[in-house]
């Protein structure tokens, strides 16, 4: 009981160390907040100092936080803004990013299995992982991020798709029917959502916006807990049901006053990001295994080469997303952030490792390679755009 205190405290302190760190370093250079979550994690964890040990209740709480990190993400598509031509376009570029990636895991694992972890841990994108840093530039708004918010939802909605018909322990068909049957029943209750008026609903929330019923976060949380334990039961990965449940709390809410929807997503981000999502990137820092990172020089070199083929894989064939008419600054912008992958990569090749398909060497490098990711190619893809001071000259058709 000591030792899980300890660890609570010291992941406490490390969530509030890594904006403070972010602040301090703000000035030289912009370094996104989950990379010091991350890396704090390393250093404090087992890997390093040794002073933080996960145990399952933080492993609970870190699987909540991935939960909401791609609730998060379906809440934030605007599946206005990204259908026609940038959800077709990157959905093409996607499935080229799935045959090249299986292509250079069978190339480079021993094991066919190895190879298809491999393949979908680098054909993703991190859009719950993005959506801040685009937010927080300004850019989620414009034909830029829009081009990347239709990468990362099928970058993150595509891996979660391969990763339940090829991880589920069952035959092609029948996990190809129980997912379909999912997607079905999501598909379904997003539709009947979108028609109904949800008058009672909406007045309830606002009811409760300010008082200690919390309504609007009660629901989120069942919607959520919901489609979650259904994905779970069905035998596919959980993701996908945290993802559905954001898409289709984003239907629900959509009539309700613009008021109260701006105070709902402030909730929603307060629980994300204030206390849930980063103990997920902490504790990612903190089961990080070093040791088998370093005990080889082949598994290191596996780091740098990874990264490289998450730029040719991913980012490559996500300039068939580039708005129209895109300067060499945007199309650059576009492979950049198109390339930059972790939650999922952390999710597949932990499946991978607990399946006995991956070595612990294979998964560090492939999560060190999404952490350098994380931290080069946003940082690359705006460096770029303001030294040239490049603008989208047209919204994607």
């Amino acid at each position: 009981m000591q030792g899980l205190s300890t660890s609570l405290v010291l992941i406490a302190l490390l969530a509030i160390a890594a904006p403070l760190a972010v602040r301090f370093l703000d000035r030289v250079v912009k370094v996104p907040i989950v990379v010091f979550e991350i890396v704090l994690g390393i250093v404090l964890g087992p890997s390093l100092l040794g002073w933080i040990q996960s145990t399952d209740f933080t492993d609970t709480l870190a699987d909540f936080g991935l939960a909401m990190l791609f609730f998060v993400a379906g809440n934030e598509i605007d599946f206005a803004a990204i259908r026609g031509r940038p959800a077709i376009r990157a959905s093409a570029g996607w499935l080229i990013s799935l045959a090249a990636g299986i292509g250079a895991g069978l190339l480079l694992a021993p094991t066919p299995e190895a190879g298809v972890i491999i393949g979908v841990a680098l054909c993703s994108t991190a859009l719950g992982t993005l959506l801040p840093i685009l937010r927080d530039a300004g850019e989620s708004k414009s034909p830029l991020g829009i081009a990347v918010t239709a990468l990362g939802a099928v970058g993150e909605f595509g891996p979660l798709i391969a990763i339940s018909l090829f991880f589920s322990g069952r035959q092609l068909g029948p996990a190809t029917a129980i997912l379909l049957g999912f997607v079905l029943l999501a598909g379904l209750a997003i539709y009947l959502a979108s028609r109904a008026r949800h008058t009672l609903f909406h007045s309830q929330v606002t009811r409760t916006l300010h008082t200690s019923g919390q309504f609007a976060v009660r629901s989120i949380m069942f919607i959520l807990t919901v489609l979650v334990v259904l994905s779970m039961v069905l035998g596919l990965d959980m993701l996908l049901g945290a993802f559905a449940a954001g898409v289709l709390w984003k239907v629900a809410i959509a009539r309700a006053p613009e008021e109260d929807r701006k105070v709902i997503e402030t909730k929603i981000d307060a629980l994300a990001f204030g206390f849930l999502v980063p103990i997920f990137f902490i504790d990612t820092g903190i089961d990080f295994d070093l040791a088998a990172l370093t005990a080889s020089p082949m598994v290191l070199a596996l780091v740098p080469l990874f990264l490289f083929l998450l730029f040719i894989v991913r980012g490559v064939p996500s300039l068939l997303a580039a708005p129209a008419r895109s300067s060499p600054a945007d199309k650059w912008a576009v492979m950049l952030f198109g390339a930059t992958g972790l939650p999922i990569i952390v999710a597949v090749t932990g499946i991978g490792q607990d399946q006995g398909l991956i070595s612990d060497g294979f998964a560090s490098a492939l999560v060190g390679a999404g952490m350098l990711s994380v931290l080069l190619f946003p940082l690359l893809a705006l460096h770029q755009r303001q030294r040239t001071g490049s603008r989208p000259t047209a919204v994607p058709e």
